[in-house]
């Protein structure tokens, strides 16, 4: 198996270009914790994870991946995936091991033992764009180092909190030496890509819904609009 995050890329299923498909789930099922402004926009049902999981095996090239490290990532979507022979991402924020409704560091050190990849969103799901020096090293290096010790391994891709970034959030992650980004564009990513767009899966999103949303194929202007986006935040 490649190192990604669904493994759905053989036989009929295989595509002839580089487009890949990222698709991006926060919480599952009903919040233990008390959610940030906004969050809950981002939480869907316990039965609709599963057939939008049932869905997406059906595409032709699909990643998957969870952010914030809701309790349900190793509750709920662990066993999920595993029933479907899938593995995916957790992007992990270091500041909530711990807290009521989150993952734990042994639930971390779990996923990443079913072979489940462990990366880092950050230490307080904060935007990344104009960081402090003190900021910028608790978000990119004290987290990274705390996610790693919790996974008993090196942590080497990121996902960018509130999908903002710009040029300098890039270049200060290169140097650092994370092998990929992941964001929150919603367009396809290109194989191998070192910055990989995702699509979130949001509220009242269904299978079919994420289907016409995903699958169908945009404009050549609504493609150029989606494109254009990405690169104005990575020149700004």
């Amino acid at each position: 198996m490649a190192v990604a995050v669904a493994s759905l890329v053989s036989g009929e299923h295989r595509m002839t270009d580089r487009r890949l498909l990222n698709i991006c789930f926060h919480g599952i099922g009903t919040p233990a914790g008390e959610l940030e402004l906004g969050e809950d926009g981002y939480w869907i049902s316990v039965d609709e994870f599963h057939r939008i999981l049932d869905e997406i095996m059906t595409w032709p090239r699909v990643e998957i991946s969870f952010d914030d490290g809701n309790a349900s990532d190793a509750q709920i979507a662990l066993a999920a995936l595993e029933q479907r022979n899938l593995t995916a991402r957790f992007f992990i924020l270091a500041g909530r091991f711990g807290a009521a409704g989150s993952l734990t560091e042994v639930d971390v050190r779990e996923l990443r033992r079913r072979g489940m990849t462990i990366g880092t969103h950050g230490m307080d799901h904060q935007s990344w764009r104009g960081m402090t020096p003190s900021i910028r090293d608790r978000e990119l290096v004290e987290a990274r180092h705390r996610i790693a010790d919790a996974a008993g391994g090196p942590i080497d891709e990121a996902a960018v909190p509130l999908g903002r970034y710009d040029r300098r959030l890039l270049a200060d992650l290169r140097g650092l030496g994370y092998t990929a980004v992941h964001t929150s564009d919603r367009r396809a990513a290109r194989v191998g890509s070192w910055i990989q767009p995702r699509f979130s899966v949001r509220r009242g999103d269904t299978a079919q819904t994420l289907r016409d949303d995903v699958l169908t194929e945009s404009s050549l202007i609504q493609t150029a609009l989606l494109a254009g986006k990405g690169v104005v935040k990575r020149l700004r």
